[in-house]
C-alpha cells in the first residue's frame, strides 16, 4: 500500500510540475497575451495582436528555407547531370545503330552469291542512307 501511495504522489508531482513551472503553461485571467504570443509587424517594433487561434511563426523557419534552397539546388544539379548523361547515351545509341547498318551493308556487298530482291532493295536503301549522312 505504501508503494502505491509513493508512485501516486510522484506522478502527481510530475503532472503539476509540467503544468505549473517547467511546462511554462500560464493562464491569464485578465485576457492579456504574453509577449511571445503577440505578432510583430515589419513596419515597427510595436507588437500587434493576432486573431484568436493564430499561432506565431517559429524562429527556425528561416533555417528551413535555406535547407529547402540547398535541396532544390542539389536536385537541379542532379537533373542537369542526368540530362547530359541521357544526351551521351542517345549519341552512343545513334553510333551503334550506324555501325550496325554499316556492318549489314558490308555483308550484303561482300556476298558472292546472287542476292534476292529484298536483299537488293535493302542494300540500295542502306547505300542511299549512308551516302546522305
Amino acid at each position: 500500500m505504501q508503494v502505491f501511495h509513493m508512485d501516486h504522489h510522484n506522478s502527481l508531482g510530475k503532472l503539476q510540475a509540467s503544468i505549473d513551472g517547467s511546462g511554462k503553461k500560464r493562464k491569464y485571467d485578465d485576457g492579456a497575451q504574453s509577449e511571445s504570443s503577440q505578432a510583430t509587424s515589419n513596419l515597427g517594433d510595436q507588437p500587434t495582436n493576432r486573431p484568436p487561434g493564430v499561432k506565431a511563426a517559429k524562429g527556425a523557419s528561416g533555417k528551413r528555407s535555406i535547407a529547402d534552397h540547398q535541396a532544390v539546388t542539389h536536385f537541379q544539379t542532379m537533373c542537369f547531370i542526368k540530362e547530359k548523361d541521357l544526351a551521351v547515351k542517345e549519341k552512343d545509341l545513334a553510333v551503334k545503330e550506324r555501325v550496325s547498318k554499316m556492318s549489314l551493308l558490308d555483308s550484303l556487298i561482300s556476298k558472292k552469291d546472287s542476292i534476292s530482291e529484298a536483299e537488293e532493295a535493302l542494300k540500295q536503301k542502306l547505300l542511299t542512307e549512308m551516302l546522305s549522312n
